[in-house]
């Protein structure tokens, strides 16, 4: 990593894991494979910030720790990259076992539990989906029955919200920003 950190891919220690790395990883890193419309790709950096707007429209009162984990739910991809989902399929378990050792470490370095809470995992994943389908109509090219019928979207995405792919040194900065709230309100909410 730039940060000078050696990150054990098998074993990943959280103590490797510095959020840098993961926001710059994020912001070089583009969602549908780069197939977005716009000058710039859209960042996996940008669709995490998504995810957090969204579980704060679905839960008002959503607590800074649950906030963290939706900034940080594809955090594992600074490594791994966004595999679009039927790659992931052919490549199989393998790919998830790392993928879920890398979580864990992150969401560890970052104060969370290793493994969320199976309503708050629920939560996130019903806001990813929204953003997704958000993305998939205004930058990657679908209809929203393309959605349902396709991409078997079970959520609608969002129709007042204008998503911009900004260049890589903005979406990192915003990430990076995001977070450090983030990361000042989970200490606040500990004491």
């Amino acid at each position: 990593m730039l940060s000078g950190r050696r990150l054990n891919l098998i074993e990943p220690s959280p103590l490797d894991i510095e959020i840098e790395d993961i926001a710059l990883g994020l912001a070089r890193n583009t969602r549908w494979n780069g197939q977005t419309s716009g000058p710039h790709g859209w960042s996996v950096a940008q669709h995490s910030d998504l995810v957090v707007d969204i579980v704060r429209r679905l839960k008002p009162r959503a607590g800074a720790k649950l906030l963290m984990a939706a900034k940080l739910h594809d955090a594992s991809e600074y490594v791994t990259h966004d595999l679009i989902t039927p790659l992931k399929a052919v490549v199989g378990d393998v790919f998830k076992e790392v993928e879920l050792r890398l979580s864990r470490a992150i969401y560890l370095r970052f104060g969370l539990a290793p493994v969320l809470d199976p309503a708050d995992r629920t939560l996130i994943k019903r806001a990813d989906q929204i953003a997704a389908a958000t993305e998939a109509v205004q930058l990657a090219g679908f209809t929203v029955a393309e959605c349902k019928k396709l991409l078997n979207f079970k959520e609608d995405g969002l129709k007042d919200v204008k998503l911009i792919p900004l260049p890589v040194a903005e979406a990192e900065r915003k990430f990076l920003e995001g977070f450090r709230a983030l990361e000042e309100a989970t200490v606040l909410q500990a004491r």
